[in-house]
């Protein structure tokens, strides 16, 4: 004869799992900085050259690229100028990455 033990009463509780909250729009200084640096990159332009080609800190390139400073319409002119890309087209590189985050929820829901 086999004495199984009594099943519990109440089974523990699952844990829920963490649903995953919308990731924020970036700002437009991230988007910015983010159009900056892939560009460079793609370039093959290291911080230091682009910086010494915009009359920059290579620290405060590195923080517009982080999207950590504002920048100004000078001084973007500038880095783009040393990038050899218009402001026009950094804006809208920047616009874009924005559009797409702004999308991913109404594409999540098709």
């Amino acid at each position: 004869m086999t004495i199984s033990a009594p099943a519990p009463a109440n089974p523990p509780a699952r844990t829920p799992l963490p649903t995953a909250e919308p990731a924020r729009e970036p700002l437009l200084r991230e988007a910015l900085g983010e159009a900056l640096r892939d560009i460079r990159t793609r370039n093959g332009m290291t911080l230091r050259e682009l910086s010494d080609i915009a009359a920059i800190s290579p620290g405060y390139l590195s923080e517009l690229e982080r999207g950590r400073k504002e920048v100004s319409s000078e001084l973007l002119a500038s880095v783009c100028q040393g990038l050899s890309v218009s402001v026009s087209d950094v804006i809208i590189d920047a616009a874009g990455t924005m559009a797409l985050h702004a999308a991913r929820p109404e594409m999540a829901a098709m």
